[in-house]
This record gives structure tokens, sequence and C-alpha cells, in this order.
């Protein structure tokens, strides 16, 4: 693992078209912007170790097929 202290407005690149700037430091957080192509997936870790769930009604979700609302998805709120 690389660790690295960075500045407001400087960057990280990784690889040939990723880029991370930070944008904010507030205390103990640090607000960051990812510039990537559309091929490359950005998720928060804390999203893929979510339990996989059913579509509710309480979801506002209406199927025209049953069977498609019945696979279970992973919900990436706020993504």
């Amino acid at each position: 693992m690389l660790v690295v202290t960075r500045k407001v407005g400087e960057q990280i690149i990784v690889g040939d078209k990723v880029i991370v700037t930070v944008l904010e430091v507030r205390g103990r957080q640090a607000k960051i912007g990812i510039q990537a192509p559309d091929s490359v997936a950005i998720v928060r870790a804390e999203l893929l170790t979510r339990e996989p769930r059913l579509p509710t009604a309480a979801d506002g979700e209406t199927c025209a097929k049953p069977a498609e609302c019945a696979s279970p998805r992973l919900e990436l709120a706020g993504v």
C-alpha cells in the first residue's frame, strides 16, 4: 500500500487514466474527486460488503415481469 500526504488541490495519478484530487479537508474527513474513464468502476468499499436484498413495494418498484423482481441485486445507494 502506498501512503501519501496531500494538500487541497494536489493530485495522485493512478495508471494512465485515473486522477485522484484532494478537494477539501475538514478535521478528520477529506473530500476527494476521482476522474476516470467510464470503463473504470468506482464504488465505496463499504457498499461492496453489504448483503444484496430483494426490491420491495416500499422501494416503489413495480415489475411487469415478476421473475425480474425476484432476483437479488446489490443496492448501491449514494453512488
